[in-house]
């Protein structure tokens, strides 16, 4: 009886982290997530509805992923508004110093 006890002992401190990583090198070459509940129809949508056909209301893991592509979305969004911004500053200033070249250059020819 002993020996099964001990048995039980050092069978409970196996780990499974080798095993739950399993093929993430695979999935992510793939383009998929590195866990496979990651992201998907079986992870977005509720697992059940109301009888009546009203939807169930969203769970948390739900509304935290929902946050954070709001988050990623603003963020994207902000960065791209800076980022053309700057872009539409710049090529204003071409503009300008090309104008002003051009001027330059008509006023050396009458000069």
């Amino acid at each position: 009886m002993a020996a099964l006890g001990s048995l039980l002992l050092s069978v409970r401190r196996l780990h499974s982290s080798v095993a739950a990583q399993a093929g993430s090198q695979w999935r992510l070459q793939q383009g998929l997530a590195a866990n496979p509940s990651g992201y998907g129809p079986l992870t977005e949508y509720p697992d059940w509805s109301y009888a009546d056909g009203r939807p169930a209301p969203p769970m948390r893991g739900q509304l935290r992923r929902k946050a954070q592509r709001e988050k990623f979305a603003v963020s994207e969004t902000s960065c791209t508004a800076v980022t053309g911004n700057g872009c539409w500053i710049t090529g204003m200033a071409a503009q300008a110093a090309a104008e002003v070249a051009g001027r330059r250059k008509e006023a050396e020819k009458c000069s």
